[in-house]
């Protein structure tokens, strides 16, 4: 347990636990490119199906480690090494194929609240305080990072965020559209496992079209993506889990899904 991200896996569900307890689990450098290995890898793991993402310590993510700044983010030149590397884990998490779930505990900021909106869904309770306070250090925030934010709070909402740059607690993050779930008793942690236990169950290669053609829907690509779309629908039809998912609904009972 010594490894900053942690990956451990229950079933068919994995769970990637930053763990900088210490730091309330500010992202390095070097752990903005472990998670960028670790969510591009999924894809290539046959039996996981769901991942949950949370932190150690009572903290989802404080954000990007600032004491780091200095040494690996001193100038124009070395920010884009260090953009392009955070910006390379929201994408592996954005476009992983298996459904993320974020569960926020304590504190979502910053990049942590980057994180977090890269995933599918994210999932609160009582201690939640997200929020993004570029605007008190002097940081635009980028394309990737503010699209992620637009498209799930809104114009308005985004604004407010990034202006007010300030945590926001559990009532304003719902009302925002920060979190799509809230524990209303014990921990997100307890909620995602359920909810993830829940779509372990279905058809991965369904969630990964569904995914895959939201995605191309809400980005403004899927004319563009058509061939590509039309692929996962055909690759779907022509598996054994279609097969199988016929036969389970005939029969009544639960389906056996093989993700082939």
């Amino acid at each position: 347990m010594n490894e900053e991200v942690v990956v451990a896996k229950a079933g068919n569900v994995a769970t990637v636990t930053l763990n900088r307890a210490s730091k309330r689990n500010a992202v390095s450098l070097a752990m903005w490119r472990r998670l960028a290995e670790i969510f591009s890898g999924f894809s290539r793991v046959d039996d996981v199906r769901a991942v949950i993402v949370t932190g150690a310590g009572g903290h989802f993510c404080a954000g990007a480690d600032i004491s780091e700044f200095p040494t690996v983010r001193a100038d124009a030149a070395m920010g884009k090494i260090y953009e392009d590397a955070a910006d390379s884990a929201t994408r592996a998490l954005r476009d992983c194929p298996l459904p993320i779930l974020a569960a926020i505990s304590g504190y979502a900021m910053g990049g942590g609240c980057g994180l977090a909106l890269a995933c599918d869904f994210r999932i609160g309770d009582a201690s939640t305080r997200m929020g993004i306070p570029a605007a008190r250090l002097g940081i635009v925030y980028g394309p990737l990072d503010c699209s992620l934010l637009l498209r799930q709070v809104g114009l308005a909402n985004a604004k407010r965020i990034l202006f007010a740059g300030r945590a926001f607690e559990l009532a304003d993050c719902r009302a925002l559209g920060l979190l799509d779930m809230v524990a209303e008793q014990g921990s997100a942690l307890d909620v995602a496992r359920a909810y993830a236990a829940e779509l372990s169950g279905n058809s991965p290669l369904s969630i990964a079209g569904a995914k895959l053609v939201l995605e191309a829907l809400a980005a403004g690509n899927a004319v563009a993506r058509e061939h590509e779309i039309e692929e996962v629908i055909a690759h779907a039809m022509n598996s054994e889990d279609y097969r199988e998912g016929g036969r389970a609904f005939t029969e009544k009972r639960a389906p056996r899904f093989i993700g082939r």
